[in-house]
Formats: C-alpha cells, structure tokens, sequence
C-alpha cells in the first residue's frame, strides 16, 4: 500500500468506526462534540480531530486511526492497514447529544464574555446551578464575584477559565442539555478563591471546584480550580506555577474514579519536583456535586 492509499484511507475512515466495531461505547455524559469519550470496562478512549485523532487519558496513548487500530490488537502496521480497510464504509452511530458545529465565532474570546450577563437571582443559569446542581446561592453570588460566571444560552452556565494573569482564556459550559468548551477557547484553569492561599484543590470541573467550595465552606485558605476536564500543555504549566508558591499544599481533589487517580498522579509529581506538600482528596462518590447534592437532599 503506497502513500496515497494510505492517506486515502486515512481520510474515509475515523477512530470511531474502529470503536464501535469492537464494541466500544460513547459515555454521552462526559463527552463534548469535540472530544468523544469511548469506554470499555475500565477502559477509556477519547476521539478529537473531528474522528481523526484520538488519546488515552490513562497513558500515553495516542494517534491516528492506524495507530488505534494497533492500540486495538492489530499486529503491526500492515495488520493495522487491513483493519482500517475492512471499515471504508462503515458509518459509526452518532452520539444523542450530538448537534451541527457552531459557525466560527466573529469575536475574540474577551468580547464574547463580556457580551453575556453575569447570572442573577432567578436566571435560567442561576436555577440551573442552584435547582439542579445544587450549589448553595452563597458560592454561585462569590463566584460571580470573582467575575467567573456568565449565562450560557438555554440555561447553560459558563465557567471562565483564565491565565495567571487573570486575562479569560475560555471557558466550560455546562447546561441541562449541553456540555463543551468555549470555541476557539483555551484550557488553563478555572479559579475561585482566596487570594492570599496556601493550599490548591485541584478538581477537574468547574462545578466540581464550586460543590467542594461549599462542602467545606469555602475555606479562606484555599483556591478551587479546574482543570475542564482534560489536562492541557497550559494547565499542567499553571499548576506547575503555583506550585512554586512558598508553604503551599497541592490537594488533588480529582474524581473517585481511574481517570481521576491518574491525574492525581500527576499533582503529586508535580508537588515532588517543586518540593511542595500535597494530599489526595477524594468525593464519596464519584464527584463533588454528587457528594453536594447527597449532603443536601431531603431526609
């Protein structure tokens, strides 16, 4: 098979075709329609590049379609052309949550935040996050302080992620019927907290970071950051910087899951090296909000 052949197949044939062929399936509530989470067991496989692309967040991982195919069991390249070619065709099943792109944004990241409200008493974001989610109004009124809070479209809240120095990079959204990234938004952190902090949760959503803020009643000493779900090359750099802080704690309050424990390896390598404290925390369940909204419920 030449070059050409190669990159025509390349072309007819996604990740997730390979996926679904061998039984793997899209966990809909951790997905976006830009990254597609597949899972097998306690296997985890995310599709990116449009289907062209795809990683293991559990290790290193990653590639094209012919890689995955040998990620998947083919022996060597040539196994792995085969596999390939047997699926020109196939077309995988779309995900239910799936919905058009969105056209290409007009404005820069800093003018679409600050065209959004900040959500209010009563708003179809604060009821979101109150009603649903079950942050005390409290937090959502300093998180709003902080200014990282905008509605969304139908109901959806947005979680401003930002740099170091404060300057919006993107941000989560998450809403009753939708979940994703700003477009053409970068991950880094979301922040809320004290200024003056020594010690650093790092969750891995934005709701997650509010719900523990309000289990442990925001603690002046702490700063409640996410990393959106994913670990950028920029969100590793910012935790890495702020573990530089002098006497600062890094607490990985990740998810209670494997996801969540590789990534609280990470923190605690990152800890090692800058020769900070650091400690595990983790939900009851299988995440904070989970564990909010079971404090919370009714007897």
């Amino acid at each position: 098979m030449d070059k050409k052949q190669i990159e025509e197949l390349r072309q007819k044939v996604g990740c997730a075709a390979l996926l679904e062929k061998d039984g793997w399936k899209v966990d809909v509530k951790e997905s976006t329609r830009r990254a597609i989470k597949y899972r097998r067991d306690s296997n985890i496989i995310i599709v990116i590049h449009e289907g062209r692309g795809w990683f293991d967040p559990l290790s290193p991982a990653k590639g094209d379609v012919f890689s995955l195919a040998e990620h998947l069991g083919a022996d060597g390249f040539v196994e792995a052309c085969d596999r390939v070619a047997d699926m020109v065709g196939f077309r995988p099943s779309a995900p239910a949550w799936q919905r058009p792109a969105r056209p290409k944004a007009s404005r820069s990241i800093a003018e679409r935040w600050q065209h959004r409200f900040k959500p209010r008493p009563g708003s179809p974001a604060w009821r979101y996050l109150t009603d649903e989610r079950g942050v005390p109004a409290e937090i959502v009124k300093q998180v709003i302080a902080f200014d990282r809070l905008r509605e969304g479209p139908r109901g959806s809240i947005w979680a401003a992620h930002s740099d170091s120095a404060e300057a919006i990079t993107g941000w989560e959204e998450r809403g009753p019927q939708w979940r994703g990234f700003a477009t053409e938004g970068a991950k880094e952190l979301f922040r809320c907290g004290a200024r003056g902090f020594n010690r650093i949760c790092i969750t891995e959503a934005a709701i997650d970071a509010m719900s523990l803020a309000a289990i442990e009643v925001r603690r002046s000493d702490t700063l409640y950051v996410s990393t959106g779900g994913g670990w950028s090359p920029a969100t590793d750099h910012a935790i890495r910087n702020l573990a530089k802080r002098a006497n600062v704690c890094l607490v990985a309050a990740t998810d209670n899951n494997r996801q969540g424990d590789v990534y609280a390896d990470r923190v605690r390598a990152i800890a090692g090296e800058a020769s900070a404290e650091y400690a595990r925390l983790r939900p009851r369940t299988d995440d904070w909000n989970e564990d909010l909204k079971a404090l919370t419920a009714p007897p």
